[in-house]
């Protein structure tokens, strides 16, 4: 017998939710590194060497497509929550670039033998109300019968190509920003643990349904001040700023104090609301960074996986002010928390 809607929690009925459940970054590395890729045409701006958020195909001198895709599995209970999450995620990663997405098409795996159509169409109207927000069109999409339900979307956006911000262009002296707190990851698996309502972790699901349109929010001048960009996801703010420091080949120092975190967040990770990918986001960057200056818990809140996690900017630093005021009147949480300086030691992230 199928379940609908109010039958149902979605986080019981898989083992990983969300960006938690990606591959692990140092096993994801080994299995690309034995795969013979075929050559790249010269129009390929930005491919996945760099771990970057998305591809970028040049068309002409003033127009190149951004693509990616994103999917996983419930990390909340309600259907329609659960859709606007993984629309907002999937979006995301055409922000990072600097790009406007503007065509999408869905990602479904549906245990029709558990789970009632009434809950497909509740993930599809949540993703839905993202995209309208967005103004981005929905055009289709390819679903199959599984076993556990997953979601996300294909998107295609476009960025001029002297405009595209990648993980790969910050520069010395430049400002790190972050637009959203830290601390969906364990808030989410104190979830699925039944430890917190849905209504107890009300601030994170909005932050997680929160589009990351920065593109859209500030001036022409503004956007020229941010040099590059990562979105922060399962690989958890450590993973993420690493590859954009060492795609950039630069150190970022942040500045531990500064890093906004949902108030609830500390006291679940000191309960033990863990993942997986706190483990293997931890030996991801260990070899890489110096946070000698961080308790146990604010370690593990950086290596944190975050679903639908903010944008990390790197700003030019006579703008970063103005950029940030920006910011901040549709990014509450947004705030500078950290700063890039020339590679000279081995660890590319150093906290103070």
């Amino acid at each position: 017998m199928t379940k609908s809607t109010g039958e149902i929690k979605l986080t019981q009925t898989v083992q990983k939710g969300g960006c938690a459940a990606k591959v692990a970054a140092s096993e994801l590395r080994k299995i690309l590194a034995q795969v013979q890729f075929p050559p790249m045409d010269k129009n390929v701006l930005v491919d996945g060497g760099l771990f970057d958020d998305a591809a970028i195909y040049k068309v002409t001198d003033e127009v190149a497509l951004v693509q990616t895709l994103d999917f996983f599995t419930p990390i909340v209970d309600t259907p329609r929550i659960f859709g606007r999450v993984a629309a907002a995620n999937a979006l995301s990663d055409v922000y990072a670039m600097g790009g406007i997405p503007k065509t999408a098409m869905a990602i479904l795996a549906f245990p029709l033998a558990v789970l009632d159509n009434d809950v497909a169409v509740e993930v599809l109207q949540g993703a839905c109300e993202i995209l309208q927000e967005a103004g981005v069109n929905f055009v289709g999409g390819h679903s199959i019968d599984d076993d556990t339900l997953k979601f996300g979307l294909s998107v295609t956006g476009y960025v001029h190509p002297q405009k595209i911000w990648s993980n790969a262009k910050a520069k010395d002296g430049d400002v790190l920003i972050l637009t959203k707190k830290l601390g969906t990851g364990t808030l989410a698996a104190g979830l699925k643990k039944g430890l917190y309502s849905e209504v107890d972790i009300e601030e994170a699901l909005a932050s997680m349904s929160q589009l990351n349109k920065v593109p859209t929010l500030l001036s022409a001048e503004s956007l020229t001040a941010i040099h590059s960009a990562t979105d922060i996801t399962g690989f958890g703010f450590l993973g993420h700023a690493v590859q954009m420091a060492e795609a950039s080949q630069k150190k970022f120092i942040i500045s531990s104090s500064k890093v906004p975190f949902f108030a609830e967040a500390p006291g679940s990770l000191e309960s033990g609301n863990l993942t997986k990918a706190h483990r293997t986001n931890r030996a991801y960057v260990e070899s890489k960074i110096d946070w000698t200056a961080l308790s146990e818990t604010q370690k593990l809140l950086m290596v944190d996986p975050q679903t639908s996690g903010g944008l990390l900017l790197s700003v030019a630093a006579d703008m970063a002010l103005s950029v940030l005021a920006d910011l901040q009147s549709y990014f509450k949480a947004s705030a500078v928390v950290g700063k890039v300086v020339s590679q000279n030691a081995t660890a590319v992230i150093v906290f103070e």
